[in-house]
């Protein structure tokens, strides 16, 4: 009898059982001991990287949820850790339209992740071209606080820096104090009309746009100067609840087309500010912040 070997599936689900089974916890920093059952991620661990419920991510790979949200799908190829190709498969396996080159993306490619990983428990966070927050590690919500008990809408740097009315953004959990205000102020605003260039079709920055040309005259009074630029480098003074006054330098690096911004943060090597950060660090652990944990 002639037996022919059955082709895995390829489906939306039995795609990101494959993905997550392929991704080495090692990846994302998370244990790999022999007590692990599973090669790749437990479920448990891609939910929650992804920002969904284990119950939803189990009625994804089994079929019985076909149809996940942009916003969800964007959040599965993070945490997988998919290259541009396959972030477009998974859109389209959920029956998406993948992003184009002129709307913002949210992808971060699986090369700045190693990177990412590699820099321990240095504070970073990676924001897209409009300062939505995409992702962040240990350190960063140890310095600034969880940004998971923020809504997902309101973790914009623009929207922290020009509230509009009640609606409180919120990226820091407690006081932080720039060196030059007026500075931040201008680069940031300077940086979106820069935005606007490299992606005019894209309708979540035109919206932000809109929120905050309508609702926050000191935001409409510096995008009516038409100065375009961009945020690299500020100097912080961050009031943390259990170590202290913390003074930081804040670097903004670039990752090519994508126009990701890449938030390190780091105090002065050997200084008394090197010192707190390790502490606030060890703080944020004992309140059991995850580790490098992207938005969904």
């Amino acid at each position: 009898m002639e037996y022919v070997s059955t082709p895995p599936a390829t489906d939306l689900g039995a795609t990101i059982r494959t993905w997550r089974d392929r991704l080495p916890p090692s990846a994302l920093a998370l244990p790999s001991g022999r007590a692990r059952r599973a090669a790749g991620l437990r479920r448990e661990e891609l939910a929650e990287l992804a920002g969904v419920s284990v119950d939803y991510l189990v009625r994804l790979e089994q079929g019985r949820a076909t149809t996940p949200s942009a916003p969800v799908v964007a959040a599965l190829a993070r945490a997988l850790q998919l290259t541009v190709a396959e972030r477009d498969h998974l859109y389209r396996l959920a029956h998406l339209v993948p992003p184009t080159d002129d709307m913002i993306s949210d992808h971060i490619p699986p090369g700045v992740h190693r990177v990412l990983s590699r820099l321990g428990d240095t504070a970073v966070a990676v924001f897209a071209a409009d300062w939505e927050l995409v992702w962040w590690n240990r350190g960063w919500a140890a310095l600034l606080g969880d940004p998971a008990a923020t809504a997902p809408r309101l973790r914009n740097f623009a929207r922290s820096k020009f509230p509009v009315g009640a609606e409180a953004a919120r990226l820091a959990h407690w006081p932080v104090i720039e060196s030059d205000p007026d500075m931040v102020d201008r680069a940031v605003v300077a940086d979106l009309r820069r935005a606007t260039g490299r992606f005019p079709k894209d309708r979540r920055l035109a919206g932000l746009i809109a929120d905050l040309s309508a609702g926050n005259a000191r935001f409409a009074q510096l995008w009516a100067s038409g100065t375009v630029g961009a945020h690299r480098e500020d100097h912080k003074r961050i009031e943390h609840p259990s170590v202290g006054t913390v003074t930081v330098n804040c670097d903004v690096l670039g990752d090519g087309d994508t126009e990701l911004k890449i938030v390190v943060m780091t105090a002065a090597p050997g200084s008394e500010d090197e010192t707190k950060l390790r502490l606030a660090v060890i703080a944020g652990a004992a309140t059991a912040a995850p580790a490098d944990v992207p938005t969904g």
